[in-house]
């Protein structure tokens, strides 16, 4: 799994950093770039490809989405490391955007890298037709704003030391989280031109998949190191999250977590041997560390 995941990461990186070198320069590609380039493990980007092998789509095209996709992810989390978000001050190791060069410069740096994502899904690189181009656009963008990311991340703080239902904390992680896995799910799908019902059910893969993600990282908050994780642990029950570790317990919310993946499998298994890489990086999800 680990090699799979250096290969995309890598795969992923050199695309990025030939499409950020071919734009004008401007003084906020540094700060872009080391919020582009911390080390993540490209969990999307490998979700989106392990969706794409199941159609035999091209491995490249699917690079470039992943792309984009790490582009909305890493804007993300520069802005929920702000001050005025989660307020913290180490992410992977190093010292959040913020620290490093400033909150306006990591504002504007986020809100680059996610403007950017929709330069790489409209770019001639990307060897699809414009209608393809249109919908990919629409999906991203829906994932990313207040139905999405942005939404999610609201909820999340407007939900702080407050008593919260199962469904409010699931519906908020799975527009924190889940709806870019969405994405990464619908568009292999958008690409092979699936009907509607069928792109219906990857949307909803995609979100237990995100769903299942934000809970492996609540439990690496509730119980893992700084040094492994390479942040701060122990956030959550000090700022108040409603987690659903804080409303069904550790013990229960694995059991929550296993059950996802069989709920996932479930549907996947219709795709026989095809579907076995994404199995393979569900396990990986919830056993990972960081």
């Amino acid at each position: 799994m680990q090699k799979e995941l250096n290969k995309i990461a890598k795969d992923t990186n050199i695309f990025l950093k030939r499409f950020i070198k071919k734009q004008k320069k401007s003084e906020l590609i540094i700060p872009m770039k080391y919020g582009l380039f911390s080390g993540g493990k490209k969990i999307r980007s490998k979700i989106l490809i392990d969706i794409g092998s199941i159609f035999n789509l091209d491995y490249k095209s699917l690079i470039i989405l992943g792309a984009a996709v790490e582009c909305i992810h890493a804007y993300s989390l520069i802005h929920d490391d702000l001050p005025c978000m989660d307020n913290d001050s180490i992410r992977r190791g190093k010292p959040s955007t913020h620290i490093k060069y400033g909150e306006s410069t990591a504002v504007l740096a986020g809100n680059s890298l996610l403007t950017m994502a929709f330069e790489i899904l409209s770019h001639q690189g990307l060897k699809i037709s414009e209608k393809e181009k249109i919908n990919l656009i629409n999906e991203i963008s829906a994932s990313s704003g207040h139905c999405g990311i942005a939404g999610g991340q609201y909820l999340d703080l407007s939900y702080e030391h407050k008593k919260v239902s199962k469904k409010k904390i699931i519906e908020m992680e799975i527009k924190k989280t889940g709806k870019l896995f969405s994405f990464c799910c619908t568009a292999p799908l958008i690409l092979k031109k699936k009907s509607k019902k069928e792109i219906k059910k990857f949307e909803d893969i995609g979100s237990d998949i995100g769903l299942l993600f934000q809970v492996a990282d609540d439990l690496i908050d509730h119980k893992g190191s700084f040094l492994i994780a390479g942040k701060k642990t122990g956030k959550d029950k000090k700022k108040g999250k409603a987690t659903l570790i804080s409303l069904l317990g550790y013990k229960n919310t694995i059991k929550y977590a296993n059950n996802l993946i069989a709920k996932i499998n479930s549907k996947i298994k219709e795709y026989g041997s095809r579907s076995h890489n994404l199995s393979k990086t569900l396990d990986y999800i919830l056993s990972r560390k960081k």
